[in-house]
């Protein structure tokens, strides 16, 4: 039995960060190996042989919820080596198992985020002046999630003088990989959830609603060698392909 946290780093990362490269190398979070049947034959038929590993890390290690992520990778295996005679090839299977972390005690209180979106609001744009006139407002039921439960809230186009093409809710995890020498952080997208389309109703409420999905997601996490966080962009195309973007950082947790 395995538990490992694979930690890479970014093509554009690799070359500058060569400092702090011995941070980058797997940490080995649980490892134990049992005998289950000694050597001897099999009968023909089904043989069943029972077996169960205590969940214990390696010294002062934690371990982590399963995660499949871009630059960080934390999974668990199971390998079975079967050993056979000279002229038999030995077998061997890997299965990865799914490991979920304590759940809080404390109970989440959702505190609702309202945003509003005009061209006054925006950053990063070069000439403010030739925007269209638009207002889009909205709210997140919160921000602190939990992960078993759906992201809600809804958004309302006020008005707007060019048509909408689409709003999107687009969900975002931030890796981190590095230590005390320097880091390299990366955001990638996990999911995109269109949410409407074409030039909705001005002051209809448009619901948003997003699961997390199991393995792409995990508690936030936040150790010396590596972070992952999560964001969601609420994203408003225009008719002519203009992204109005709003971001929200989320913490997500499991109660």
């Amino acid at each position: 039995m395995e538990g490992v946290v694979n930690l890479q780093l970014s093509s554009k990362s690799v070359g500058v960060f060569e400092a702090f490269y011995n941070s980058v190398k797997p940490i080995q979070l649980i490892s134990s190996n049992i005998e289950v049947a000694k050597a001897g034959k099999i009968p023909g038929g089904k043989t069943e042989i029972p077996f169960e590993f205590p969940l214990h890390t390696k010294g002062n290690k934690v371990l982590y919820e399963t995660y499949h992520g871009v630059f960080v990778n934390i999974q668990y295996s199971l390998r079975c080596d079967m050993r056979r005679s000279l002229l038999a090839k030995d077998l061997s299977r890997n299965c990865e198992f799914i490991v979920h972390c304590q759940p809080q005690k404390a109970k989440v209180a959702p505190t609702p985020v309202n945003f509003t979106i005009t061209p006054d609001t925006l950053e990063n744009t070069r000439e403010r002046s030739l925007l269209p006139k638009f207002l889009i407002r909205g709210h997140l039921d919160a921000t602190h999630c939990v992960i078993s439960q759906p992201l809600t809230g809804e958004v309302v186009l006020e008005n707007s003088d060019v048509p909408i093409k689409s709003i999107e809710l687009q969900l975002v995890r931030v890796e981190t990989c590095g230590c005390a020498e320097g880091y390299a952080r990366d955001a990638t997208e996990i999911q995109n959830i269109q949410i409407a389309e074409g030039d909705v109703c001005h002051g209809l409420s448009i619901p948003i609603y997003m699961v997390f999905p199991r393995l792409f997601t995990c508690p936030t996490l936040e150790t010396t060698n590596f972070k992952v966080e999560f964001e969601v962009n609420v994203v408003i195309v225009l008719h002519d392909d203009h992204l109005i973007t709003e971001n929200f950082p989320l913490k997500l947790c499991r109660v």
